[in-house]
């Protein structure tokens, strides 16, 4: 039976978050990864920010109706939670080593083996959105596009560096204190931190403080990308800084008024036309009967095997310029 073009739903055994959670050992360490749907579908793969998880990060989009249709018809999620970040986390013995942003981008590529993974999309949010655009880079070829959230790319200015100093000894000697909320109440509602284990998430602040500047690499990279920022977003002029770099033949920016950083979780629906008009050039539908793997015999586990990306599909006019509370423009910044 089909559907309508604009009907939404969602089948009894598709919810957002029905799936397992697997335990990867990575050279960094073990980490979770929760898949949720079927893995003979193509891989869309998400990491989430600092002191969240995927369902904190996420849930807001996944438990957006039209969202939750287009993406779990299409694609089998493997939400990978930074170390130690999982729900029911222990605290990461202190004799594993600290792992750097190059060392989480490779543990990424050590969950796709894992899973015999070839490429995949990805979906990032702030500091995961970093992890992920460098995995794109050191890893080219298993990278088909890039969803990113209130990216970052550069190094941490000294303004930031000794920010995130203070909030790191803020975890080592006080745990996830009311003060501490108050300094990232910014990025977050404080709810979404009582359950991470401080050190743990003082371990993966640590890596993106000494994170560094992924400028020259953005201009080689070629991935189809597209970013969601909020305008009030405390990464805004990054993002947009981002785009410019990429270029808006490769990447096109989506702003969303009355937003922050986590657009995710305050605006999910102001991603649905954008993501929708993106991913139709990869040959994704919301219609299953359209969206199933094409009868050529190629690997379903690999979204090459749809269509091409069309470049007019990135285009401003295509990502709901006119769809409030959308408002999509690409700048070009020296």
């Amino acid at each position: 039976m089909g559907e309508s073009s604009d009907s939404v739903s969602i089948d009894i055994d598709m919810l957002p978050f029905e799936g397992k959670e697997y335990v990867v050992k990575t050279s960094g360490g073990s980490i979770s990864v929760y898949v949720c749907g079927d893995q003979e579908k193509p891989a869309l793969i998400t990491y989430p920010d600092v002191a969240l998880n995927y369902m904190s990060c996420f849930q807001g989009l996944f438990f957006c109706p039209e969202a939750a249709s287009l993406l779990l018809r299409n694609f089998c999620i493997y939400h990978i939670d930074a170390p130690g970040h999982e729900f029911g986390a222990d605290v990461i013995a202190s004799d594993i080593p600290l792992l750097s942003v190059d060392d989480l981008a490779d543990q990424v590529a050590e969950v796709l083996d894992f899973f015999g993974l070839r490429e995949v999309l990805c979906l990032g949010v702030t500091a995961g959105a970093y992890i992920l655009t460098l995995f794109a880079m050191k890893y080219k070829e298993r990278v088909l596009g890039l969803i990113l959230i209130s990216p970052i790319c550069k190094a941490p200015s000294w303004t930031e560096w000794l920010y995130n100093k203070v909030l790191m000894n803020l975890l080592y000697f006080y745990g996830m204190c009311d003060i501490l909320k108050e300094c990232l109440i910014q990025r977050y509602f404080s709810k979404l931190l009582n359950e991470r284990q401080s050190l743990n998430v003082m371990r993966f602040l640590q890596a993106i403080n000494e994170r560094h500047d992924l400028t020259d690499g953005l201009k080689e990279l070629h991935c189809k990308t597209l970013i969601f920022v909020g305008e009030s977003s405390e990464f805004h002029d990054e993002s947009v800084y981002m785009c410019a770099k990429m270029g808006k033949q490769n990447c096109a920016l989506v702003e969303v008024q009355a937003c922050g950083s986590l657009v995710t979780e305050e605006h999910p629906y102001a991603m649905v036309i954008p993501i929708e008009s993106y991913l139709m050039g990869f040959g994704f539908y919301r219609q299953p009967h359209v969206a199933s793997s094409s009868s050529n015999g190629s690997n379903p586990a690999s979204p090459s095997s749809h269509s091409s990306i069309a470049p007019e599909l990135l285009s401003p006019e295509s990502l709901g310029i006119k769809l409030k509370p959308i408002k999509t423009r690409v700048r070009v910044e020296a």
